[in-house]
């Protein structure tokens, strides 16, 4: 994703009737809205993902108990949890620092790549070894056959994780949403294998599968093509300054949003079960398609300011007035048909699942603020005001489920991200002139 060119790829493919028709009538402000455009390349990938991804769940909801959800969705979660701790945040290094790499890039990947799989591998035989202290419900992962899979599953995804930083630093953004696709179809393809074969570990089988096949397509893609092309147009690229530095602090920040992202659905299999567990986490996958979506535009946000850094605040407003009236009318489809769309998976998921549901999909209205906020202050190497704002989040959500949750069972988790999402977006919004001042008012 760059400020001023169209990615590799997209700009070459023959146009459509209906799309020459867009750039004869809109030209100028598509080829100048780079912001908007990469943005919305990476937001596409989320719902296209999402769309794909509700197919395989009702596929997985049918299938299989509720129980073998709840478990396996635990497990993926684990995986997620750890590989997002062992990439050490290098996907979001990569996107801040590959666009000014040049000739370094591929040298800055393939470190990157050996530090986040080692990494990662080291936390999934340390989650393993710890597994009967911390998360006893997922004991079964220490079986001799089971334990070095979900090594490798760790490594694997932080590696995943990491490519989609590289392609979008590299101004590939159509690309992370190629290699989602792929992951998308191999994962409802394998599962649909292994139902038919009646095999138990199904679900797990197929993010495996899925994920081995997506890393070796976007690799080839990155390494053989896009880095080289991207090495080739930046030859007075260097290594970037002050990289550690810059990377161990924003890892800070990343470790607490992570941890609140992860940790709620063990905390919910080892308090509610592994029902209650599907329900809460089929919820959290559906309304977390709406925090992806600001997520992906921060993303871009975050490339454009490594170009021009002078149009951080523009850039920044320039988000939030795009991004949040979409946001806002997808929550409402959403509180308001999400019985509907929770029977699809079955009756006791719309039974059980519907508060939790709207109240997540509430909760991605503040989080645009305060993503907003923390992609602004990393943008600006105000790193410490960043990491705060992770922190406080991971915090307030931790807090409030545990204390939520007895009384109030999965709403109860739902009404914590949403207290959470608040307590921290209101007082942004009152202050919004001072973090995130007008272009023609200089920031304070």
């Amino acid at each position: 994703m760059t400020p001023h060119t169209a990615p590799p790829g997209v700009a070459d493919l023959p146009a459509a009737p209906y799309l020459v028709v867009l750039r004869r009538r809109f030209g100028s402000a598509l080829h100048y809205e780079p912001l908007l455009r990469n943005g919305h390349v990476l937001v596409a990938s989320s719902l296209m993902t999402a769309a794909v991804g509700a197919f395989y769940w009702v596929l997985a909801t049918s299938w299989y108990r509720p129980e073998t959800v709840g478990r396996s969705y635990a497990v993926i979660s684990a995986v997620t949890l750890l590989a997002g701790f062992g990439q050490l945040n290098l996907s979001d290094v990569l996107v801040r620092f590959v666009p000014s790499a040049g000739r370094h890039t591929r040298r800055l990947l393939l470190r990157s790549y050996a530090a986040a799989g080692l990494c990662a591998g080291l936390l999934a035989g340390a989650f393993l070894a710890l597994v009967p202290l911390i998360a006893p419900g997922l004991g079964f992962l220490r079986g001799p056959l089971v334990g070095p899979f979900f090594v490798a599953g760790t490594m694997g995804y932080a590696l995943f994780i990491v490519q989609d930083g590289a392609l979008t630093g590299v101004r590939r953004a159509n690309w992370v949403l190629g290699e989602n696709a792929v992951f998308a179809v191999v994962k409802v393809l394998v599962l649909t294998l292994a139902a038919g074969w009646a095999i138990s570990s199904g679900i797990l089988l197929s993010w495996a599968g899925a994920l081995a096949v997506s890393l070796l397509v976007a690799n080839y893609v990155l390494l053989r093509r896009a880095v080289p092309a991207h090495e080739r147009a930046h030859t007075d690229g260097r290594m970037p300054p002050r990289l550690l530095g810059y990377a161990a602090t924003d890892y800070g920040g990343a470790l607490f949003r992570l941890s609140a992202y992860n940790i709620v659905p063990l905390i919910v299999l080892d308090t509610l079960g592994g029902a209650r567990n599907a329900y809460f986490s089929l919820s959290w996958v559906i309304a977390y398609t709406l925090y992806l979506a600001t997520y992906n535009m921060g993303s871009s946000l975050l490339v454009e300011a490594a170009h021009d850094p002078a149009r951080i605040s523009e850039l920044g407003r320039r988000v939030l007035r795009h991004t949040g009236p979409p946001l806002t009318a997808g929550v409402v489809v959403l509180v308001v048909v999400a019985p509907w769309l929770l029977s699809v998976f079955g009756a006791e998921y719309a039974d059980q699942a519907t508060g939790v549901l709207r109240l997540l999909a509430l909760s991605a209205l503040p989080n645009l603020l305060l993503n907003v906020a923390i992609d602004v202050a990393r943008a600006r190497r105000r790193l410490a005001w960043a990491v705060a704002l992770q922190a406080a989040l991971c915090a307030l959500v931790l807090g409030l489920t545990v204390r939520l949750i007895h009384p109030f069972g999965i709403t109860g988790v739902g009404a914590a991200w949403l207290l959470a999402e608040c307590t921290l977006a209101l007082p942004l919004l009152i202050t919004l002139p001072r973090w995130l001042p007008s272009p023609a008012r200089s920031p304070r």
